[in-house]
């Protein structure tokens, strides 16, 4: 369903399940990037009327999953680690070339929404079958849905703004793209990484 290339290994999941505190750390900075990402989108494209509403949406929800984390962190006894550069990030966006038209923007700015949306879904799921920790397992299958329902509306709306086939055509390049990256990832306890 996500057209993600490469899957990520299950052994990603053993790494995980070692440091707890560390993914979750992680994916709560995570949950602040997407928040921010979607205010971003609100405050750079104001005109498109449907996004904003689906943005104001979205930063709630992303923000009350970033509590969610937040509050298993608290529960478990431990504080709010320091945020991390994430190279999955850092490294897709060097596939977008920088200007072009206002569309453009909005377009690549989308498709680069909708692929971390996909790869925290697959990797929430894979948390989801995998984890001997249920309680998380649990936590993680709940918010695997979120994920895929965040990653079909960017790409909805990539191809809704965009020319369907020039898009269609970007989506694939993307995802071969993001497949080299992931080749040299899976090795650390973040979300991407």
């Amino acid at each position: 369903m996500l057209g993600l290339k490469l899957p990520t290994d299950p052994r990603w999941v053993n790494i995980v399940e070692k440091n707890i505190e560390d993914i979750l750390t992680d994916h709560a900075f995570c949950e602040q990037k997407a928040t921010s990402t979607a205010i971003s989108l609100i405050v750079s494209f104001p005109e498109y009327t449907d996004l904003v509403q689906e943005m104001v949406a979205l930063v709630k929800e992303e923000i009350s999953h970033f509590k969610m984390v937040h509050d298993i962190i608290i529960k478990r006894g431990w504080t709010l680690g320091r945020d991390r550069r994430d190279d999955y990030v850092v490294q897709l966006l060097k596939f977008f070339p920088k200007g072009g038209s206002r569309t453009t923007q909005l377009v690549n700015r989308l498709l680069y929404a909708a692929l971390i949306e996909a790869r925290s879904c697959e990797r929430f799921r894979l948390l989801s079958e995998e984890l001997q920790d249920k309680e998380l397992a649990e936590f993680y299958r709940k918010l695997m849905v979120s994920e895929a329902n965040h990653y079909t509306m960017f790409l909805g709306f990539a191809r809704q703004y965009g020319n369907k086939e020039e898009v269609n055509r970007k989506w694939q390049q993307l995802l071969d793209y993001e497949s080299k990256i992931m080749a040299n990832l899976g090795k650390s306890e973040t979300i991407h990484g």
